[in-house]
């Protein structure tokens, strides 16, 4: 009997099992995407640089002679022919006195034989002599002078003048190494930065298949970043590109010229120079963190398709572009990829897409620093 009701408590339990309804299905993974969609895009390089004076004269004595007068103030700015050093003239101006005399005396000289040669009284050679010794004394005369000039010690160019090498007393020569100060015109400003040959031969490369196209007018500018992290809220233009290739870097130089009105930028400064190469017409660009990488090092992302299934997708990446890659192939424009829930997908499965909340794309981090701004951080995953 006992058996009996196990097995009738077990087709019942049975029948209750067949008419009942199966267990629900697992629920799907929500997850943030990101659409991506093709753009124009400026592409830029940042490079290290240095800044130079636009000028610099080195100020060397012409005459030798004790240094009487320093004339300017260090770190002032002076003009193009102002007088910096007074050099002791004395001597300088006793043989231009001497000079002149001579000269006064050979012009008589030849003054009075040329009357004397119209009535034959000298001969022609003796009037030649004269007048040969009449512009010799001229030449010294003018030599007397000039070196009485340069006891006036000028500068040669506008600019701030730095420390002097020389005080008064000190004796100086004409043709000394040692510089008695220099002058350097610092508005504009040059900055000169280097950049791989390989990168040059690449825009050309990219520009010849038409993949990158010309800036235009602003293709030519340069912007700065300080040593500080500022940005420098001038633009530059780039003027010309240095025609040999350093053998020892395998790079070349790139000269830029920078407004510099209130002298803010002093030559030797360290910067980051930002220069536009050109426009990349329908470029995909894709958050970073969507953007993944296998053990191998191979870039890849989570597409999800019309059936909000997930599907991993190998993508060549090319260059970073804000807080975002630059994607050369693997993704097409209105795709969507997974931007935020990336750890609890896998492939196959369905999710509950959203358009991602945490990303903020930003194609230039210096624009906000240019206007005073922080500029978003890329989110983490989660």
């Amino acid at each position: 009997m006992r058996v009996l009701a196990a097995l009738a408590g077990a087709a019942a339990i049975a029948g209750c099992t067949d008419s009942g309804q199966k267990p629900a299905a697992d629920a799907a993974v929500q997850v943030g995407v990101y659409t991506i969609k093709e753009q124009s895009l400026t592409l830029t390089t940042t490079l290290p640089g240095r800044t130079s004076a636009y000028r610099e004269a080195e100020v060397r004595p012409q005459v030798d002679g004790i240094v009487q007068k320093r004339l300017f103030k260090e770190g002032a700015q002076v003009k193009k022919g102002e007088q910096l050093y007074q050099i002791d003239d004395a001597i300088y101006r006793a043989e231009y006195n001497r000079a002149k005399a001579n000269l006064a005396a050979a012009q008589k000289l030849a003054q009075r034989y040329e009357r004397l040669l119209k009535t034959s009284a000298i001969s022609q050679q003796q009037y030649d002599d004269a007048i040969s010794s009449w512009k010799q004394a001229q030449a010294q005369a003018e030599l007397a002078r000039i070196n009485l000039v340069y006891t006036r010690v000028l500068s040669p160019i506008s600019g701030k003048v730095g420390r002097s090498a020389v005080s008064e007393g000190a004796l100086v020569t004409s043709g000394q190494a040692q510089q008695m100060a220099t002058v350097q015109q610092i508005d504009p400003i040059y900055v000169d930065v280097t950049q791989p040959i390989t990168e040059v031969l690449r825009l050309r490369r990219e520009m010849q298949a038409g993949r990158l196209a010309k800036a235009g007018q602003d293709q030519a500018r340069v912007t700065l970043r300080l040593a500080d992290g500022s940005v420098y809220p001038q633009s530059g233009v780039l003027q010309f590109s240095e025609i040999t290739v350093d053998q020892g870097t395998g790079s070349v130089t790139l000269r830029a010229e920078f407004p510099n009105p209130d002298g803010s930028l002093l030559p030797g400064m360290f910067v980051q120079a930002r220069l536009d190469e050109g426009v990349r017409n329908g470029a995909i660009l894709a958050p970073q963190q969507a953007v993944l990488r296998d053990q191998m090092g191979q870039a890849y992302a989570w597409v999800v398709g019309a059936d909000d299934k997930v599907e991993r997708r190998a993508i060549r990446t090319e260059r970073t572009v804000g807080n975002q890659w630059l994607v050369d192939g693997g993704l097409s424009s209105g795709e969507r990829v997974v931007a935020e829930g990336t750890q609890r997908v896998r492939g196959g499965i369905k999710v509950a897409a959203a358009p991602a909340a945490r990303v903020a794309p930003v194609n230039d981090f210096d624009a906000g620093a240019r206007q005073g701004q922080s500029a978003p951080q890329p989110a983490s995953n989660n």
